[in-house]
């Protein structure tokens, strides 16, 4: 188990990094939210030796997946939360809104592992470690992520 600094720690490193996952994966800020409660509430109590800050952070974003897929699937979510929320404005120069929109409207399978790749510097293998996908299927996804991008990006 992790002492309170080192939770705390850990917490302030990664909290926001499972945020902006959260919310690449559910679309909607307050789901994002409880997903990363829940997410921090698993570190504060799990009896998990990390190897280090590489592990304690694929750790993060595993447990972060899994409770988003938990999630995405529960039936007050779907029942009781209207479909035009979403998430909060990203950035806020103009030309990086309009990349952030187009990134956000990419389909969940093609839009996570493009923001681990290029936001979180995961390799291919490690995204698809953390995916429980084989590497050529991350591959496959993020070059059809890049062409879906270039296609929205271009026609406008």
């Amino acid at each position: 188990m992790l002492t309170d600094q080192e939770f705390t720690a850990a917490a302030e490193r990664y909290m926001d990094m499972s945020y902006r996952i959260a919310v690449n994966y559910l679309g909607r800020c307050a789901d994002a939210e409880d997903a990363v409660q829940n997410t921090m509430l698993r570190l504060c109590r799990t009896d998990t030796a990390f190897d280090g800050e590489e592990h304690l952070r694929h750790w993060i974003i595993h447990v972060t997946l899994n409770e988003c897929r938990r999630l995405a699937i529960s039936f007050w979510r779907t029942r009781t939360l209207p479909l035009d929320e979403g998430p909060e404005p990203a950035f806020s120069q103009p030309e990086r809104q309009e990349l952030y929109d187009a990134v956000m409207s990419l389909p969940r399978k093609y839009r996570l592992p493009l923001y681990l790749y290029y936001y979180e510097d995961y390799s291919v293998a490690e995204i698809a470690d953390v995916m429980g996908l084989k590497p050529s299927t991350v591959q496959t996804r993020l070059s059809r992520a890049r062409e879906k991008l270039k296609a929205m990006l271009t026609e406008e």
